[in-house]
């Protein structure tokens, strides 16, 4: 895999909705057959990506989503910024139409200018599983993935490696 290139997040979806029926038609394909091998495939290809890619000359996904913010997270963010939980979730949070807590602006409020995280180490889960791309059973986030391929490079060019490989 060559280098992957930072893509400005209104190219991405940009060039995801030019391929939206052929990754339509991949992950309908994937969650119908759920092949035994998928999570391997997707995996080596996760780390193929990343080894050619650098998530801070990008932070598209802090600059454009929110992720869900759960109680421990909560916890842990508002004792690390020495705050009580509730005053963490009244300046920071919201609870959205999911009925999740999220951050209530985007870019997220710890993305500093240079793309380092302020709370790295205290991070909410889903930043430090994002972009989803490396976990087991990869067929029951397939919308998911669709979503983040507007987002995220890498997601976008493991899911165009999927369809060059006719999964």
């Amino acid at each position: 895999m060559d280098q992957i290139p930072y893509i400005k997040p209104e190219k991405l979806r940009e060039l995801t909705a030019n391929r939206k029926a052929e990754f339509s038609s991949l992950f309908a394909k994937l969650r119908k057959k759920k092949p035994q091998n998928l999570d391997d495939a997707v995996q080596q290809l996760h780390e193929e990506a990343f080894d050619q890619f650098d998530c801070l000359t990008c932070a598209n996904c802090c600059s454009t989503i929110s992720p869900i913010v759960t109680g421990k997270d909560i916890e842990k963010l508002a004792k690390y910024l020495k705050m009580k939980p509730s005053e963490f979730i009244s300046q920071y949070l919201y609870v959205d139409e999911d009925k999740d807590y999220v951050f209530q602006q985007t870019p997220c409020p710890f993305l500093m200018p240079d793309n380092y995280c302020m709370v790295y180490e205290q991070r909410p889960k889903a930043c430090r599983e994002y972009p989803h791309t490396d976990r087991k059973r990869f067929y029951q986030i397939l919308n998911l993935t669709h979503k983040n391929c507007e987002v995220c490079p890498v997601v976008y060019r493991i899911t165009d490696e999927l369809c060059r490989q006719n999964w």
